[in-house]
């Protein structure tokens, strides 16, 4: 065995036990019945059921306008921390990221006891506020990074050709930082429609998202429709990645 695989090894085995074994056992619940024969009626049962139907639906929209509230909060907060002339110092950068840190359950306990010491009724509100507060930062980390490490002598030219400062913002700036902002979709949007513990806390379960669906039958003994809903949810996650993947290789190309 040479060194280079050896120091593989531990990874392959991190990632046969707690990745394809896992996804494994969620496919073969997903296309088994009670008595562990093959159906793919556990799949088609989602398309004709309406509760389900519906809260993905409601899911959709509220990860849709987590990701909006995230990006017009998140790009302009990347933008001050990549601008040395207006963030000088690492501690900011630190602040912003801190709560990726914070186990996201506590966070959201944390903000479910602020709105009950408030006063503030639970709701669709609420929800949006918890969703936001616990993905913002991931929005934020891949937008910056982009704007921190971009060429910034395509914006010295466009001022040196006459471009103000707000054209040079959205003529190169905001296209040259599209990579970052599809990464920080992505992290928000697909997390966001599968939650569940954010949902019950801060609405007191009056908005079920997808993944409140999903424990509903797993804690109901359902295993299998379970399997089945968690597997079409992996399966628009992997759809997902793969397309914008295909998109990051279309404009690369395109630039080349």
């Amino acid at each position: 065995m040479t060194k280079r695989s050896s120091w593989a090894l531990p990874y392959f085995i991190f990632l046969v036990f707690f990745v394809v074994l896992p996804l494994l056992l969620v496919l073969v619940y997903a296309l088994q019945d009670g008595s562990g024969h093959f159906t793919l009626s556990n799949v088609t049962k989602f398309f004709t059921d309406s509760d389900a139907l519906s809260t993905f639906a409601v899911s959709i929209e509220i990860a849709i306008e987590t990701t909006l509230l995230c990006i017009l909060i998140g790009y302009p907060a990347a933008w001050i921390l990549s601008n040395k002339e207006y963030n000088r110092s690492a501690v900011t950068i630190v602040l912003f990221i801190m709560p990726m840190w914070i186990n996201a359950l506590m966070r959201t306990l944390a903000t479910a006891e602020l709105f009950n010491v408030l006063g503030i009724p639970l709701g669709k509100g609420t929800l949006l506020y918890g969703m936001v507060y616990d993905y913002l930062p991931f929005m934020i980390y891949p937008i910056y990074n982009v704007l921190d490490k971009m060429d910034k002598s395509y914006a010295e030219a466009a001022q040196d050709l006459g471009a103000t400062p707000w054209k040079v913002f959205w003529k190169v700036i905001v296209p040259l930082s599209m990579p970052g902002v599809a990464s920080g979709v992505l992290m928000v949007f697909m997390p966001t429609v599968s939650t569940f513990a954010i949902s019950e806390f801060l609405t007191n379960n009056k908005i079920k998202l997808f993944g409140t669906i999903i424990q509903e039958n797993i804690n109901s003994s359902m295993w299998n429709y379970g399997a089945a809903l968690a597997l079409i949810m992996l399966v628009i996650i992997g759809l997902t990645s793969f397309l914008q993947g295909s998109d990051k290789k279309s404009s690369e190309g395109g630039l080349v």
